[in-house]
């Protein structure tokens, strides 16, 4: 082993024993990216510590972005595809420098962390995770001529403080479709799924796979488990381990770590993994719907640069280009759990992609009446959809961002009581 990777492994380990006192870890080099887009890794920089925390430093003439990672740039989930994404960025916007900071817990510990790469200089900082929300928002208001844009929220202040998000749930809706015909020819019509936290995002994304199952399987249910983590493979592989045992026969993950195919795998059933492309590695992955960040972030660092990017409730389609289904994307192969689903269920599915792609199908589609919950009652009529205030919060909403029919509901289906709203 190399010094450089013995220095890395050393700080590795230490990371790992910091993330248990909830302290945040610092910046790491980055080793080469080892899937699509292929791109040399983020160069590593160096600087000094500053209350545990090697900030890194900008570079003097590059517009220069960073970003601030929830869990590890290796997690074969959420992170590493935000990660990769800023591979892309350096690879393919001239003059740009990129640096990132891993395991960065939500809350006090990110608005330090924020803080502190303004003060660097940095010209765009981004933030990951939902957490992050309201402590960029605080750093964004003491640096008013650099960008902040945080992701999966809702807030933002119209000038330097913006929020950004894609519209999953039309793809989650779509490997809806998948588990729900998998379920129906496998004679077990029970699905799983392992959410994170109890936020809109995630109750909007379990009532997308719902829907989409209700499409190719009106018999399915599915039982909803709160792991209340991003990342951590123990607790992942056990949630999934339960919802097997207790009968699903198609598991999805909300979560980082392909848990959900990994156990599958074991039990002879199906996993759904999620974000990112490479993570459907086992023959019991069914499918994985996942984000392509690179032409995404590159698009909004040269409008930053040109003047023309306005920081606002930036929410892309599929349209975009910046999302995928594994297996049914251009030059990708479907994986064995569908060869012997039925033709009508399998053309339901690329149908929908190939309208979600072209912009004739989206989010405002799939939360499109009528829709009935859990408990019999009416939540959207026919005829009527959401409005993204709806998509984005528990009611009432943020105070001028009040929502009609909110995302406080669990699809016909879903076996659940709703989670304890403890607000927005």
């Amino acid at each position: 082993m190399s010094a450089k990777l013995t220095r890395l492994a050393g700080l590795l380990t230490i990371l790992a024993m910091m993330a248990g006192a909830c302290t945040p870890a610092t910046e790491t080099a980055a080793p080469q990216a080892t899937s699509a887009p292929q791109a040399t890794a983020v160069p590593p920089t160096t600087a000094p510590e500053t209350g545990g925390l090697q900030i890194p430093d900008i570079e003097a003439g590059k517009f220069n972005v960073g970003m601030v990672l929830i869990g590890p740039h290796d997690d074969g989930g959420w992170s590493q595809a935000q990660y990769e994404g800023l591979v892309y960025v350096q690879e393919n916007v001239p003059d740009t420098h990129v640096a990132y900071i891993e395991l960065v817990p939500e809350g006090a510990d990110s608005e330090q962390v924020f803080r502190s790469l303004a003060r660097k200089g940095f010209d765009l900082i981004v933030g990951t995770s939902f957490g992050y929300m309201d402590p960029m928002a605080i750093v964004a208001e003491e640096f008013p001529d650099q960008m902040f844009i945080h992701l999966t929220g809702y807030k933002s202040n119209g000038t330097n403080y913006g929020n950004m998000f894609g519209a999953m749930e039309v793809f989650k809706y779509m490997a809806g479709m998948l588990a729900g015909s998998r379920a129906k020819v496998d004679g077990n019509p029970r699905l799983g799924y392992m959410a994170t936290f109890p936020i809109p995002e995630e109750l909007r994304l379990g009532n997308a796979i719902m829907l989409g199952a209700k499409r190719t399987c009106p018999e399915c249910t599915m039982d909803v488990r709160w792991i209340n983590t991003w990342h951590d493979p123990i607790i992942e592989k056990e949630a999934a381990a339960s919802l097997f045992d207790a009968g699903a026969q198609v598991v999805f993950t909300g979560a980082d770590t392909p848990a959900a195919s990994d156990v599958a795998q074991e039990k002879g059933k199906w996993g759904v993994n999620y974000d990112w492309f490479g993570n459907c590695k086992v023959e019991r992955c069914l499918t994985t719907p996942y984000w392509t960040w690179g032409p995404i972030y590159a698009a909004m660092v040269e409008g930053i640069r040109a003047g023309t990017y306005t920081p606002g409730f930036q929410y892309f389609d599929a349209d975009a280009g910046g999302m995928g289904l594994y297996g049914f994307m251009e030059g990708q192969t479907p994986q064995p759990g569908v060869a012997d689903l039925p033709d009508e269920d399998v053309q339901l599915v690329r149908d929908t992609l190939a309208a979600a792609l072209a912009g004739e199908f989206t989010r405002f589609d799939v939360f499109k009446g009528p829709i009935m919950d859990n408990q019999g009652n009416v939540i959207v009529p026919e005829g009527e959809h959401f409005e993204q205030a709806d998509l984005d919060q528990f009611p009432p909403g943020a105070p001028g961002l009040e929502c009609q029919y909110c995302m406080y509901w669990w699809a016909d289906g879903i076996v659940n009581e709703l989670p304890a709203l403890g607000g927005n």
